[in-house]
C-alpha cells in the first residue's frame, strides 16, 4: 500500500502545489494590473503563468522524487535527475525570454501612447525589437550550454574546447567574417537611426515599406506585396532613399506634353477643382507650371503634396487621371498631334539632276513635272 501511496503523494503533491502556487501569482498579478492601470506590465507579465508553473513543477519533482521507493524509479535514477535538470533549464530559459519580452513590449506600449512623434516610436519599436532577438539569442544560447555541461562526457569535451579557445575564435571570426558584419550593421541600423521599421524607402529601384528588421537581414514590402530581403550590411554601405526620414509628409510631381495651344491658366483652375475632392490631398501646396518646350509640345508640371508615401501615389494618380479627361473633353487641341504636310518639289532643274532624267516640262510651262508623272503616294516622279 506505501508503494502506491508515496508515489501519489509525491507527484500529486508537487502538481496541486504548482496549480496552487501558479493561481496566487496569477491573482496577484491581477490586482496589481487592476490598481496600476496606467501601465500594461502587470496585465503582460500573467502570460508568464505557463513557464512559471512547469518551473515550479519542475523543480518539486526534482527535490522530492528520491522519496518514492519504487524499483524502477531507484534503478533509473539517474536518467530521471538528468531528465528533470534539462527540463528545468529549458523551462527557466522559456520564463527568463517571456519575462524580457513583456518588460519590453510594456515599455514600449507606455513610449508609444505618451509619445505624438511617429518616427520616434518607430525609431524605440526598431531598437526594443533588435533589443529582444539579442536577448532571445543570448538565453537560448546560454541554456543550450548548460543543457550540454550537465553531462559528464561534455564537461570534459568543454575543457578542451576552453584549452584552444583563442585559436577557435580566430577560425570562426575570419570564417563568419560576413555574418559579423551584418550583426554589427544591424546594431548600427538601430541605435544610428538610419532606417526604422515602417520607414518608405527606394533600394535598388524598388519602391516600399520596411516591414522587418533582424541582426542579419532587413525585409521591404514592396507596394505589390513582394517582399525583398536583402543584409543589413548594405543599408550601411551603400546609398538609399529614405523617404519617411524627417517626416512622412511628401511632395510629388505630375508631368504632362501638351500642345503649345494648351491653357495653362484653366488648367491651374481645374487642378485646384481636382485636388479640393481629393481625399488624399493634405492641402499643404500646389502648382502648375510650363517647365520646358520643344518645337512640336510643352512641358507642364503639376506639384501636390501629402501625408505620406502611400497617399502622394493615390493624388498623383487622381490628377493625371482627371486632368487628361478634362483636357480631353474641354480643350482636345491641347493634346499632343502629330502635323503632316505634302512635300514640296525642288526646282525642274535640280529635280533633272536629282533622278538623271531629262527635264519634261509641263504644258503649263512651270518647270514642274507633271501630275501624271507624279508617284500618288509621295508625290514625286
Amino acid at each position: 500500500m506505501e508503494n502506491v501511496l508515496r508515489p501519489l503523494l509525491v507527484v500529486g503533491g508537487s502538481l496541486v502545489l504548482t496549480l496552487v502556487l501558479g493561481w496566487l501569482v496569477d491573482v496577484l498579478l491581477r490586482r496589481a494590473d487592476a490598481r496600476h492601470s496606467e501601465t500594461p506590465l502587470w496585465g503582460l507579465l500573467r502570460r508568464c503563468r505557463p513557464p512559471l508553473q512547469v518551473v515550479l513543477g519542475t523543480a518539486l519533482l526534482g527535490a522530492t522524487y528520491t522519496q518514492i521507493r519504487v524499483d524502477a524509479v531507484r534503478d533509473h535514477r539517474a536518467v530521471i535527475g538528468q531528465t528533470l535538470t534539462l527540463v528545468l533549464i529549458a523551462a527557466s530559459a522559456w520564463l527568463v525570454l517571456r519575462v524580457a519580452a513583456t518588460i519590453v513590449e510594456s515599455s514600449y506600449a507606455r513610449y508609444a501612447a505618451a509619445s505624438r512623434d511617429a518616427a520616434r516610436v518607430r525609431r524605440v519599436r526598431t531598437q526594443v525589437t533588435l533589443i529582444q532577438r539579442v536577448v532571445t539569442a543570448v538565453v537560448a544560447t546560454v541554456a543550450i550550454a548548460a543543457m550540454l555541461l550537465t553531462f559528464p562526457e561534455m564537461r570534459t569535451v568543454g575543457t578542451s574546447m576552453l584549452a584552444s579557445a583563442g585559436v577557435v575564435g580566430i577560425v570562426a571570426g575570419v570564417a563568419a567574417q560576413s555574418t559579423l558584419g551584418n550583426l554589427f550593421a544591424g546594431f548600427q541600423i538601430a541605435f544610428g537611426d538610419m532606417v526604422r521599421l515602417g520607414d518608405t524607402v527606394v533600394v535598388n529601384g524598388e519602391w516600399g515599406t520596411v516591414d522587418e528588421i533582424t541582426l542579419t537581414f532587413l525585409t521591404v514590402r514592396t507596394w505589390d506585396e513582394r517582399r525583398i530581403t536583402m543584409p543589413v550590411s548594405y543599408f550601411t554601405s551603400q546609398p538609399f532613399e529614405n523617404w519617411s526620414r524627417g517626416g512622412a509628409q511628401m511632395s510629388g510631381t505630375v508631368y504632362f506634353q501638351l500642345d503649345h495651344s494648351a491653357p495653362v491658366a484653366e488648367m491651374r483652375d481645374a487642378l485646384r477643382d481636382i485636388l479640393g475632392e481629393c481625399a488624399a490631398w493634405d492641402g499643404r501646396n500646389w502648382s502648375l507650371a510650363v517647365t520646358d518646350t520643344t518645337p512640336t509640345t510643352m512641358e507642364v508640371r503639376a506639384v501636390v503634396t501629402a501625408k505620406d508615401a502611400d497617399d502622394i501615389w493615390t493624388v498623383r494618380c487622381a490628377v493625371r487621371e482627371q486632368l487628361i479627361v478634362w483636357l480631353r473633353a474641354h480643350h482636345p487641341y491641347a493634346l499632343p498631334r502629330v502635323t503632316t504636310a505634302p512635300a514640296s518639289l525642288p526646282p525642274q532643274e535640280h529635280w533633272a539632276a536629282l533622278t538623271g532624267a531629262d527635264a519634261v516640262r509641263s504644258p503649263a510651262g512651270n518647270g514642274k513635272v507633271p501630275d501624271r508623272d507624279r508617284n500618288p503616294r509621295t508625290g514625286r516622279g
